[in-house]
């Protein structure tokens, strides 16, 4: 008998431990779901737009789906039963204990489609030079904005690898960017907004003159050279459009969202077999662009299988594309073009809303 209520003491103590437990559920799983979910929402995004720049390399329709809520439902549940029975008889005495818990982790995920007029006006939309701007002076590269974001600097031309306007970048374009990435490294550049009306602004942009090395110094008389500037000026009105209007301008033609997918979708590495089948345009080759100084903007290879050391890979017609996981390059462009798409304004268009249960 006394090894019954032992028994008895064991498994209600389990059982109070078990139960008990539910109350702290919530609180414990933050931690987890916050750093999994974040990181599967990550993978999912360069996913998508890894296989969307491939399907506008091959002329495809490319597919927006935001994930717009998830909710996950956790439950704890369990019940212990003990039974027992003693007798003096030939049978002996016997107990029977018994146990059953049940753990649930029940997500739903909701899908939106990014669709509609606002949605495709942004897209189309040349991003503000300003903010190309503004992009500089919060410390990420000059070239590589630049590279990514214009097409036209006064009248200097970016590299175009678009299949109907193909064109090398103008070697100017190379040079200009090499000079500012030298002046933003030693900061003596800067801008500011002028109130030139009751809802206008206007973003100057300064060349720091005072205080700085010679080699600096230069390097802003080259760039005034290079863009037509007014070489006793030390500020510069900056407009929209591919041309200046005088001395004091700096005229950019920048590029808008879906021109930046599309720019980054013709350095894809295409298999020559579907070039010659005519199912997507030649790679643009650009001595200037593919050379150490400056490099590719983005490489993404293609093959039969998939590189086991791959950053983000997507698959399409019957082909692996992927970044290379020790490609810095592409890494930081791809992590730049998550920065702009955020910029974008997004509508979930007329298309259902889809949800999923994922438990």
């Amino acid at each position: 008998m006394s090894r019954i209520i032992k028994y008895s003491f064991i498994f209600g103590s389990v059982a109070i431990l078990f139960l008990s437990g539910c109350g702290g559920i919530g609180p414990k799983t933050i931690p987890r779901d916050q750093f999994e979910y974040s990181s599967a929402i990550s993978d999912s995004w360069k996913k998508q737009m890894l296989l969307n720049m491939v399907k506008i390399r091959y002329a495809d329709i490319p597919v927006f789906v935001d994930v717009a809520s998830v909710i996950n439902q956790y439950a704890l549940e369990g019940e212990i039963s003990l039974g027992a029975s003693w007798t003096n008889g030939i049978n002996g005495d016997g107990q029977n204990v018994g146990g059953r818990g049940r753990y649930r982790d029940q997500p739903t995920i909701t899908y939106a489609p990014l669709m509609g007029k606002r949605f495709a006006e942004s897209l189309v939309r040349p991003i503000p030079p300003p903010a190309i701007f503004f992009l500089i002076q919060t410390g990420i590269r000059v070239d590589h904005v630049f590279r990514t974001c214009v097409q036209t600097v006064n009248g200097i031309h970016n590299r175009t690898g678009r299949q109907s306007m193909r064109r090398e970048a103008d070697p100017e374009f190379y040079r200009l960017i090499t000079l500012l990435l030298k002046i933003q490294q030693s900061g003596a550049v800067g801008m500011r907004i002028e109130k030139t009306g009751e809802e206008t602004e206007a973003t100057v942009f300064t060349f720091q003159e005072k205080n700085i090395p010679v080699e600096i110094v230069s390097a802003i008389n080259s760039v005034k050279r290079i863009l037509g500037l007014a070489p006793d000026l030390r500020e510069f009105k900056v407009v929209y459009g591919s041309i200046a209007r005088d001395y004091k301008e700096i005229a950019i033609l920048s590029r808008s969202m879906l021109e930046i997918i599309i720019e980054l979708a013709s350095y894809v590495d295409v298999p020559e077999k579907h070039i010659a089948e005519g199912r997507t345009y030649e790679t643009l080759v650009d001595q200037m662009d593919v050379s150490a100084e400056f490099g590719p903007l983005i490489t993404v290879n293609s093959g039969g299988s998939k590189s086991a050391d791959n950053f983000i890979a997507a698959r399409y017609h019957d082909h692996w594309f992927w970044i290379d996981d020790r490609d810095l390059r592409s890494k930081q462009t791809l992590s730049f073009l998550w920065l702009l798409f955020s910029f974008t304004e997004t509508e979930k268009g007329y298309a259902p809303v889809v949800t999923i249960p994922a438990g």
